[in-house]
């Protein structure tokens, strides 16, 4: 591109990389398209303004914080052969700039204060949207661990730098965390004050959010407590229990077993599942309540269960699209989940985890115990359904069955 065309791109970022701009789209690759899309957004950090970068890459996205300087060559350096189009969003006008892989540029503005000048209600009320806009954006990302918040168990999971700064392709994770704290953190007022807090965590794998857990309860809220967390994989759970040792996390446990056979003597206070393979997520469900656990908490994996079983006469030219059956039997099962722990005494929600855009396992099952039992009429209703959908779910069985 020649300076002439450089110049004039960097003129154009000048007037909008500033506290005025809502969003800038970057879109329309012209050389390496492994970046599909970039999103420009301002955010206030520690008082100051900076601008987000979101990269889309795939089905991954990624952030970065830049000054406005830093941002404006990021972006000229976007537009001089990288991208065709950006387009911005500001209080006072919108600007589209063009460009074509021999380095032609074309700018396309429309100005808001100039059509509304006789206007001034209208032009008051875009820049308190503006104001509405990027305050609703930072309060997103005032997470209970915060980016640029040293945190020894992510810096030693390889989430954080050691100054605190999150790694860029970590982000997702740092956020589905953060997102787990804060259905924790929704929790607290029915877990005791006093003495340890009795958790057990089934399938916990690679312990990221098992060390959150900790993390926060123990460190951040400064509660007692007795964690256990269990996975089938010998190697997971000896990673897990050497990088516990040197974290110096007591009161945190890790063993090797299977969810069918772990047993727990005296009370459970919070029972965790996350990403518990097909009926193993049945299974916590069950030892949790028989437990009496006061607070219980699934995300659900792969789903195999009802997807064999439901056949349907009424529902036969739906279910015949295989990817329709499969995604119909997973909100199936988990609507099962729910209506069964409601009917063991339990007040449940069945919530989102995270965007669907960052993963498809995103829906979290939180149930917290009530102090009335329920009667037998839900479970009648329940079969009338089981008959409908032509099912008999595992969860089912183990609470209402006898010798299963």
């Amino acid at each position: 591109m020649e300076q002439r065309e450089r110049e004039k791109v960097r003129v154009i970022l000048a007037e909008t990389i500033n506290d005025n701009l809502y969003r800038m789209i970057i879109s329309k690759p012209l050389a390496d398209k492994e970046i599909t899309k970039i999103v420009v957004r301002p955010v206030m950090l520690k008082g100051k303004m900076f601008f987000q970068e979101t990269s889309y890459v795939g089905t991954k996205v990624f952030h970065e914080n830049f000054d406005g300087e830093k941002m404006q060559k990021r972006i000229l350096e976007y537009m001089t052969g990288k991208f065709g189009q950006a387009e911005s969003e500001c209080a006072d006008k919108k600007v589209i700039i063009l460009a074509n892989k021999k380095g032609t540029v074309t700018v396309r503005k429309k100005n808001y204060a100039r059509r509304a000048e006789n206007d001034e209600t209208e032009n008051v009320s875009r820049k308190e949207a503006l104001k509405a806009m990027r305050m609703e954006h930072n309060r997103t990302k005032k997470y209970l661990i915060q980016d640029g918040e040293p945190v020894d168990f992510l810096i030693a999971l390889g989430v954080q730098m050691p100054d605190g700064r999150v790694v860029k392709n970590k982000y997702d994770k740092f956020k589905q965390i953060n997102r787990y704290l804060e259905f924790i953190e929704d929790i607290l007022p029915t877990l005791k004050k006093e003495g340890p807090i009795r958790i057990i965590d089934f399938g916990c794998g690679k312990s990221y959010l098992t060390f959150a857990l900790y993390y926060y309860l123990r460190i951040k809220k400064q509660y007692e407590v007795d964690i256990i967390g269990l996975d089938l994989k010998k190697d997971v759970i000896e990673t897990c229990d050497r990088l516990k040792e040197k974290l110096g996390y007591k009161g945190l446990v890790f063993m090797q077993g299977d969810i069918k056979d772990f047993e727990k003597e005296g009370d459970v206070d919070l029972v965790v599942s996350l990403h518990a393979c097909d009926t193993a997520t049945d299974y916590a469900l069950a030892k949790a309540v028989r437990w009496n656990a006061k607070v219980i908490m699934a995300v659900p994996c792969c789903q195999h269960e009802v997807n064999k079983q439901i056949t349907c006469k009424e529902m036969e030219d739906i279910l015949k699209y295989g990817i329709i059956k499969e995604r119909i039997s997973a909100l199936l099962t988990d609507a099962y989940r729910g209506k069964c722990l409601e009917l063991a005494g339990y007040d449940t929600q069945i919530l989102e985890f995270i965007d669907m855009e960052h993963t498809p396992k995103n829906i979290l099952i939180r149930a917290v115990k009530r102090a009335d039992e329920s009667d037998g009429k839900g479970r009648e209703e329940l079969k009338k359904t089981d008959e409908f959908f032509g099912i008999h779910p595992t969860l089912e069985k183990l609470l209402f069955e006898e010798n299963v």
